[in-house]
């Protein structure tokens, strides 16, 4: 009875589950709100996406919440972005966020602003929900999460990289 159960389900499999798209460790991702193609970590180990952003500043503008900030990438310009605010997350913080941290205590939590972007990768554009932190002390100034990777359909070949080609979008 188990045999035929098992079975059955692995016929069902393939109705529930496509084939994900399969990306390097490392892709070129363009950002369609700024005009900019950026290398990206993708980051099974990570939950959500992070760009490298400083200047950060909330505001208000017809009643919504928006946020403004420069990129914080080598070679930047001093070009302010602006989007709408989607939320706020709260990330368990690295001691260069906050100083100094408690032994004894759960790791402090840092607040990061939170905005939609259209990210290409390949040929494929999709909405990606990305928080705002400054991550110039890293290589890669864009990192895709494991929540993100799921929302592209995506699986991640650790030993590969710019699978993705550059961005067609």
């Amino acid at each position: 009875m188990s045999r035929v159960v098992f079975f059955t389900a692995l016929l069902a499999l393939p109705a529930f589950a496509a084939d994900p798209v399969l990306y390097g460790r490392y892709e070129h991702i363009k950002i369609e709100e700024i005009g900019k193609t950026l290398p990206a970590k993708m980051d099974t180990g990570a939950m959500t996406a992070s760009l490298s952003a400083r200047d950060i500043e909330r505001f208000q503008r017809d009643g919504e919440d928006w946020v403004r900030f420069r990129l914080a990438v080598e070679g930047a310009d001093d070009t302010f972005y602006e989007q709408p605010l989607i939320g706020i997350s709260r990330i368990k913080s690295r001691a260069e966020e906050v100083g100094e941290i408690d032994p004894d205590g759960e790791p402090p939590r840092v607040e990061r602003p939170i905005i939609g972007m259209q990210l290409c990768i390949g040929g494929e554009l999709r909405e990606a929900e990305v928080n705002l932190t400054d991550r110039s002390h890293f290589s890669y100034p864009l990192l895709i999460g494991a929540e993100t990777i799921r929302d592209l359909g995506a699986a991640i070949d650790p030993a590969d990289r710019y699978t993705a080609g550059r961005p067609t979008c």
